[in-house]
């Protein structure tokens, strides 16, 4: 039995715990951690800057960007699709131009090849080839294996001619459709929804809204928004609002609160949230990196 010191050892027995050890400081194995909430975005945090957003706007599954930097995702997919698409048009006039130059070709081979066997029609006899006294052809006298049509079997594989050639590979058609960076579901600029974040009234508060940790209110109630309190956007104005206010107040009649407008439920929008670290309201909040497997 080994001594139960840290730093033991003269013990025989590589442990657990020396193992793990040796793991984490020579840089070898997997490495997990759980993201606490500074590695995470807040609810008002653009998906794409992990900023504060200046004009947010939302999609329809719920995700929040920042108005400028979608847009400008959205336009430079558009100029890498027009890009690509330039390509994909080159290659297909190339390959007509090669399908064109082959056939004829092909047919200048059929007409050589044709009149090659109208100009040496002659009698069998003329086209015997010679043979000995004896009725046998005559074996040939050279010691090449490329000699009497073997060059065909068996090709000069080091010869630039007759080495395998690698074909370019071809470019397949790119899509045109525009995917969302995180939900990966088709995105378009006309279906981005302007968010409205109604800011907390605090006058004895002479921070800046950035420094701030509790920037906006729901507009309803008056809740604190953060991670933890589920958000939603009304799809008319775009006010941002509680989940508890929608299921205690608005679900009941389907009436804005605030401009008493009729609404239906694609009208609200859950809005996608960072999280808080704890367990309870994310599932996925462990990070794996993989690293070099230490062998015993």
């Amino acid at each position: 039995m080994t001594r139960h010191a840290r730093n033991c050892t003269a013990g025989a027995v590589y442990t657990y715990h020396e193992k793990r050890k040796d793991a984490q400081t020579s840089g070898y194995g997997t490495n997990s951690q759980r993201l606490g909430k500074d590695s995470i975005k807040n609810f008002d945090c653009c998906s794409l800057s992990l900023q504060p957003c200046r004009n947010p706007v939302v999609t329809k599954d719920g995700h929040l960007f920042d108005k400028e930097a979608i847009l400008q995702y959205i336009i430079t997919k558009k100029s890498e699709y027009r890009r690509k698409m330039k390509e994909y048009e080159k290659q297909r006039r190339e390959e007509e131009a090669e399908k064109e130059e082959s056939a004829v070709s092909e047919q200048k081979k059929l007409l050589e090849k044709f009149i090659k066997t109208e100009t040496k029609i002659v009698s069998e006899s003329v086209l015997e080839a010679p043979s000995t006294s004896s009725g046998a052809p005559k074996p040939s006298t050279s010691i090449s294996n490329m000699d009497s049509g073997r060059d065909r079997q068996l090709p000069s594989f080091w010869l630039p001619s007759q080495a395998p050639t690698a074909k370019a590979s071809k470019i397949p058609k790119p899509d045109s459709t525009i995917y969302c960076p995180v939900s990966g579901l088709p995105i378009k600029g006309k279906d981005l929804i302007d968010v409205k974040f109604t800011p907390v009234q605090d006058p004895d508060d002479r921070k800046s809204l950035i420094a701030k940790e509790s920037r906006y209110m729901c507009p309803v109630t008056h809740d604190i928004l953060s991670n933890s309190i589920p958000c939603a956007v009304l799809r008319p104005t775009g006010d941002v609002v509680t989940m508890e206010c929608v299921e205690k107040f608005i679900k009941k009649d389907m009436i804005h609160p605030l401009t008493n407008e009729k609404l239906t439920e694609k009208d609200i929008i859950p809005l996608q949230r960072g999280g808080t670290g704890y367990s309870m309201t994310n599932a996925n909040l462990e990070g794996k990196e993989k690293r070099p497997a230490l062998q015993a």
